[in-house]
């Protein structure tokens, strides 16, 4: 029996480097049940509008739409020196943001990042060069 290969990344919040100037980046596990897996196995699963917070000294994703659920929040797992690091960012102005959802092997994890809230000019700064590295502006 062939075994079918899983991608690395099940989806990829887009909208967090757009919207966010993003810092140091985290991984860390994520508690759900055995439905929620398979949806998210299955990429019936969107990051966009998804935020982390830290409630009772636990990290907590909020808003994370699986398949035809509306948004849920799910306990993340992470240890508590990486928790009191966040909570000290998240005190200092930032965001605990969602990048990207992993579930190529056994475990699925999920990457946050740290991240600034970008005004309109560096929305529009982030569009320019972009454009200019895709060769639109020669």
């Amino acid at each position: 029996m062939k075994k079918k290969k899983v991608s690395d990344s099940v989806t990829v919040n887009r909208k967090a480097r757009y919207d966010y100037i993003l810092g140091d980046e985290l991984t860390v596990g994520m508690v759900l049940s055995g439905v929620e897996v398979r949806s998210i196995r299955d990429h019936h699963v969107q990051l966009k509008g998804s935020f982390v917070t830290i409630k009772n000294s636990e990290l907590w994703l909020n808003n994370l739409t699986l398949g035809a659920e509306t948004a849920r929040n799910i306990k993340l797992l992470a240890t508590r020196k990486q928790i009191e690091a966040l909570a000290r960012e998240k005190v200092a102005g930032s965001t605990i943001v969602p990048v990207k959802l992993l579930g190529g092997a056994r475990h699925i994890k999920l990457v946050i990042a740290v991240g600034k809230g970008k005004k309109k000019y560096d929305k529009r700064e982030t569009i320019k060069k972009r454009d200019i590295e895709r060769g639109r502006y020669n």
